[in-house]
């Protein structure tokens, strides 16, 4: 392998790992932003790309789905891992919340795992959309994700909203190639990125009013708005801001191999396992946790080494065989445990 095809795979690990950083870090911020101003500004900007940009390298990575196999492996990968996940976190909230009932609903997926079922339909979206030319395919995306507003039945169920919302940065992503991404790199793309970023910290500063959920792409026109025609007009510059914010992003990632790097290769572990702790700090750890310039630091700490250790070797040997339901790991795993307790 060459330096060039070493410094094209580091750029994309980094990226993802910064990304999976600020997706634990803003589920932290969230529990703040009603009442400190700056922790709201700097929350509401991480949301305007970081699941786009994460949506967009997974519709990069999604190019060989036309191979046989691919939709079958697919389905394995996220599918599984989603009723697996859907039963344990129904469990674990019915004890942590001390619910009265026991609800498991394999249709409305719980918190972050909407992200599982929306990537596998844009998966199954790509037989039809891969076959359009691009711009058209992508105006098609972009119309499904502004009309659905429009109908309140398209919500959370089945995550029919997200997955419409969300869709065109998943299908901008598959046709991207990868000089895309490296004319970002470029010193004027590095300075207009940067400019933009300033920019929308001010915008978003002077508008204390901003819904913060128009970025979750989670609900209809009809939950922000009297006008349902206003709520097309706010998402697609909720379409805009998010592209360039994507854009300044990955202007900012470095090319070369990290410390942090080898990371990013285990993102999906992260997202899968934050919600656990994630959870417990918001309903039963804050009680007593104010905010402050330390806590930030604080926060920040926490979430790098939250986020560490569930990309790390250990937990991937661990919790692998769990999430992708491989009988012949959990067994293999087993033997390696009592093997080095019988030393």
């Amino acid at each position: 392998m060459d330096q060039t095809e070493i410094k094209r795979e580091s750029y994309f690990d980094n990226a993802k790992f910064i990304l999976i950083f600020l997706v634990v870090f803003g589920h932290f911020l969230q529990t703040f932003i009603a009442e400190y101003a700056g922790v709201r500004v700097l929350y509401i900007y991480i949301y305007t790309f970081h699941m786009p940009a994460f949506i967009l390298i997974s519709g990069f990575f999604a190019k060989s789905f036309g191979k046989p196999g691919y939709l079958k492996k697919t389905m394995k990968k996220l599918i599984l891992p989603y009723v697996f996940f859907q039963l344990i976190y129904s469990i674990f909230y019915y004890f942590l919340l001390n619910k009265e009932n026991l609800s498991i609903k394999f249709l409305d997926p719980e918190w972050s795992l909407w992200f599982l079922l929306s990537l596998f339909f844009w998966n199954l979206m790509l037989l039809v959309f891969s076959k359009i030319k691009p711009w058209k395919s992508v105006s098609i995306a972009l119309l499904l994700g502004l009309v659905a507003g429009y109908f309140d039945i398209i919500g959370g169920y089945l995550s029919l909203s997200r997955t419409l919302v969300f869709f065109p940065f998943f299908l901008v992503g598959y046709f991207l190639k990868k000089e895309h991404f490296y004319f970002l790199k470029t010193h004027i793309a590095s300075i207009v990125g940067g400019i933009f970023v300033v920019l929308l910290l001010i915008f978003i500063t002077m508008h204390p009013n901003l819904n913060d959920k128009w970025f979750l792409g989670s609900k209809p026109y009809a939950n922000f708005v009297e006008v349902k025609s206003l709520g097309l007009f706010i998402r697609a510059l909720v379409y805009m801001i998010s592209f360039c914010s994507i854009a300044a992003f990955f202007s900012f990632i470095p090319q070369k191999r990290l410390f942090f790097t080898k990371w990013g290769k285990n993102t999906l572990y992260v997202y899968l396992l934050h919600g656990f702790f994630i959870k417990f700090f918001r309903e039963g750890g804050q009680t007593d946790f104010q905010y402050s310039p330390s806590t930030f630091l604080l926060l920040l700490g926490i979430t790098f080494g939250l986020t560490v250790l569930l990309s790390s070797r250990l937990v991937k040997t661990v919790v692998q065989p769990v999430i992708e339901l491989r009988a012949s790991m959990l067994y293999n795993v087993f033997s390696r445990l009592t093997k080095r307790e019988s030393y």
